[in-house]
């Protein structure tokens, strides 16, 4: 079969028998068109199904009326139980020449799971969204490795982009300018021109611990999830801070090292618990984990939290739904989200040049997970 080629604004032309420009001020400018020859135009342009290019408009007013969304290694196929365990094999592709695609092929790889969605990077995505829709404005989200030049790809389509944080987004802004209003999500200010929407991670972790100490009489407690992520590290930094404050010994350094990135073996959890040394609390640095680790407790025999408290931080869906619910730290993630569509609106708007760091509150969300 032929490829279909997409209908031009010369062929609209043509057909009606007008210029180029006079097709062009038809859509965009009907005030300057006659209404009979705007109505030939119309009528031309729906005979051959022809669609203004959004991208062609924006070529010539340097702006697409888009805002970009930009991650790398958020977005989860699987959960990360499945990604340790298995590899994580893609779902195959579906057979589209079928009649009936039947549901065991449509369930392969693909059955909704909320320890895959939605996490943190789906309900940001779902805060810009929002925001973009009320004003109107399309979104495009990018992915793709680093290497491959796929944030400047999603850069060169739209009119501002916000950038998940994570090792690979760190490498390419490394790499290179981008010389358009931009906001990083969870990374802190370098000097450089970009707006940063951050949340009170220190905060937030005190919060918790207090809790844990003033409420549930806890007085060891142990970190779990590496620091590496600026978010992580701040975290840590802020469980330690909080204990020293309550005059409770503070670890130097983390339980168990956890990475989301490779699916995580909780091998320093599982040598305390060989052991027989658990701390009375394990503080997680994200919710991720946490319900990893809950899982990981259970199949182990170790009751939560009758011999072992366990508790996150992001406030996903999976926490709240996890046996037992968990303990945690919200963060406002649809909130930022939004900021962060805000932020670029308002530069693309008033052609302001310094960057702005917004930092927003987080609330402590207390369940049975630290026995409440």
């Amino acid at each position: 079969m032929a490829a279909r080629r997409r209908p031009t604004v010369h062929d609209v032309a043509k057909l009606a028998g007008v210029s180029i420009a006079t097709v062009s001020f038809s859509f965009r400018r009907p005030d300057q068109v006659r209404p009979e020859t705007r109505q030939t135009v119309l009528a031309a342009a729906k005979e051959i199904g022809y669609i203004p290019s959004a991208s062609a408009r924006g070529l010539v007013r340097g702006k697409t009326g888009a805002l970009g969304l930009h991650s790398y290694e958020f977005l989860l196929e699987r959960p990360l139980h499945e990604v340790a365990t298995s590899g994580a094999s893609p779902a195959r592709p579906l057979d589209l020449d079928r009649s009936v695609i039947p549901w065991s092929d449509i369930a392969d790889g693909q059955r909704a799971d909320i320890r895959a969605y939605p996490l943190y990077v789906d309900e940001v995505q779902r805060g810009f969204e929002l925001e973009a829709r009320r004003h109107g404005r399309p979104v495009l989200v990018g992915r793709g490795d680093p290497s491959s030049g796929a944030l400047t790809e999603t850069a060169g389509r739209v009119d501002g982009l916000a950038i998940f944080p994570g090792l690979s987004a760190a490498a390419s802004l490394q790499e290179v300018t981008l010389n358009m209003p931009v906001v990083l999500f969870s990374l802190p200010s370098t000097d450089d021109q970009y707006h940063h929407v951050l949340v009170d991670n220190q905060g937030g972790m005190g919060d918790l611990v207090t809790h844990l100490v003033r409420e549930h009489g806890v007085q060891d407690l142990e970190f779990v999830g590496g620091t590496m992520a600026h978010d992580y590290l701040e975290r840590f930094l802020g469980f330690q801070h909080t204990l020293r404050q309550l005059g409770v010994r503070a670890p130097q350094k983390i339980c168990d090292d956890a990475d989301l990135g490779r699916g995580p073996a909780f091998t320093g959890v599982l040598q305390r618990l060989r052991s027989g040394s658990l701390p009375q609390a394990l503080v997680c640095a994200s919710d991720q984990l946490a319900v990893e680790l809950l899982d990981l407790l259970r199949r182990e025999g170790v009751s939560v939290p009758g011999d072992v408290i366990v508790t996150g931080f992001d406030g996903i869906l999976a926490g709240l739904l996890s046996h037992p619910p968990l303990t945690t730290v919200r963060q406002p993630m649809e909130a930022m989200g939004r900021v962060a569509a805000q932020l670029l609106m308002l530069e693309a708007e008033d052609d302001v040049v310094t960057g702005r760091t917004v930092q927003l509150g987080t609330s402590l969300e207390t369940r049975a997970s630290c026995g409440c």
